[in-house]
C-alpha cells in the first residue's frame, strides 16, 4: 500500500478553505473546542458538500482518512496544543 501523499494544508484546499498557515490557524481557532459527542462531519460550520466528503472519507478510510483524524483532533483539543 502506497503511502499517501496529500498534507493536512491539502485537506484545506480540498475542502475549499483557505490552505496557508495563517487560514489553518485561524480557522482552528475559531472552531475549537469541538464537543467531543458530535462528529466531525456533523459539525454546524461544514457546507453540505464538505460534510459529505469528510463522512466519505472515514467510511471509505481513503487517503484521506487520517487527515480528517488529525483535523478532528485538532479541533477538539485545547486551544493551547493548536
Amino acid at each position: 500500500m502506497e503511502a499517501a501523499i496529500n498534507r493536512f494544508h491539502d485537506l484545506f484546499a480540498q475542502l475549499g478553505l483557505p490552505n496557508d498557515p495563517l487560514s489553518i490557524q485561524d480557522f482552528l481557532t475559531r472552531h475549537t473546542p469541538l464537543a467531543p459527542e458530535i462528529g466531525l462531519p456533523n459539525a454546524a460550520f461544514w457546507t453540505p458538500s464538505q460534510a459529505e466528503f469528510l463522512l466519505e472519507a472515514l467510511q471509505q478510510d481513503s487517503d484521506w482518512a487520517e487527515l480528517v483524524d488529525q483535523l478532528s483532533h485538532a479541533l477538539r483539543g485545547p486551544k493551547s496544543a493548536i
